[in-house]
């Protein structure tokens, strides 16, 4: 039997269903406009931000990555006379990873031989089992304004240069390691000239063997600035005593210490504490720093935070 308007009106549900229909409807229709509109809307052309290098400091100040500004303020504070300037390195404890990072990119820029390291890194435990952890404590040379090393040297071969760093001349070193007993940080080794090839046989037949190895040990060093070769006696640091001094030669060209540059954990800082908007000179206010061995009055210019 079929039901009339009126009846349908009268069920429970017929409300219902007319309402959805009747929406329907209208939703359909307020579509049609939409549509249309979005079809006939004009297209809006992309707009290119141009980028620009960062060059002044403000700008590299809020840069993400600590190198920038820290290379930023290395750049400026070389634009300053030689005794304006102080050099520093502030090495951040909680971040150090124990990657040993800094100890390779150091032997590889120094060409360092075996037995001769600039920055060894350390490994502490503490704690009672099983609540323990493990402190990473680099050590380059502490660059001591009251360096012990330096009076007891009989051939002034180790002195404070024009830039406030401990370096040596291989020229005058003698070799007696008076300068290695008198340091209390032990930031200074002997080479004894070893290769990293010592032993290696030869094959034949293989590419593989001491001649061709050695090329690394044929690759001159650059310390200081100076072309020097372990094969030339006469400029070899081999008898030599040898230490950090915060890549001098990199700092002449505007560069980083290697050491900073490629620290994992971005824990190695450098920089002039005497420029007031340095990073580095917020580093060394802060409460939480300290120094080694600062008992011994040596003024070290190694930073350390904990």
């Amino acid at each position: 039997m079929t039901k009339t308007i009126e009846e349908e009106k009268s069920t429970p549900d017929a409300s219902r269903r007319s309402f959805l229909r009747n929406l329907t409807g209208v939703a359909a229709v307020a579509t049609i406009p939409i549509a249309k509109k979005a079809v006939q809307a004009p297209s809006i052309p992309l707009t290119v931000i141009p980028t620009r290098s960062v060059t002044s400091a403000e700008e590299v100040a809020h840069n993400d990555d600590i190198l920038v500004r820290m290379r930023a303020e290395l750049i400026r504070s070389l634009e300053k006379p030689v005794d304006q300037r102080r050099w520093v390195m502030v090495i951040d404890l909680r971040k150090c990873i124990g990657c040993h990072a800094c100890t390779v990119s150091c032997i590889a820029e120094n060409k360092l031989p075996p037995g001769v390291a600039y920055r060894p890194v350390t490994e502490e435990e503490f704690g009672t089992y099983p609540n323990v952890s493990k402190r990473f404590t680099p050590l380059p040379c502490m660059q001591c304004d009251a360096p012990p090393c330096v009076p007891v040297c009989p051939v002034n071969a180790t002195y404070k240069d024009e830039n406030g760093i401990i370096v040596v001349d291989y020229d005058k070193c003698i070799g007696c390691r008076y300068c290695m007993i008198a340091c209390p940080y032990n930031a200074r080794s002997f080479d004894f000239g070893h290769s990293y090839n010592d032993n290696m046989p030869e094959m034949a037949g293989v590419i593989l063997g001491q001649s061709i190895a050695d090329d690394y040990e044929r690759v001159p060093s650059y310390e200081y600035g100076e072309e020097r070769s372990r094969l030339d006696s006469s400029t070899s640091p081999i008898g030599n005593v040898r230490k950090c001094h915060f890549c001098l030669h990199r700092l002449a060209e505007g560069m980083l210490p290697a050491c900073t540059t490629t620290c994992v954990g971005r824990a190695t800082y450098f920089g002039d504490a005497n420029d007031p908007d340095s990073l580095v000179a917020d580093l060394i206010a802060s409460p939480n720093v300290m120094r080694l061995k600062e008992e011994l009055r040596t003024q070290p210019r190694v930073y350390y935070l904990s």
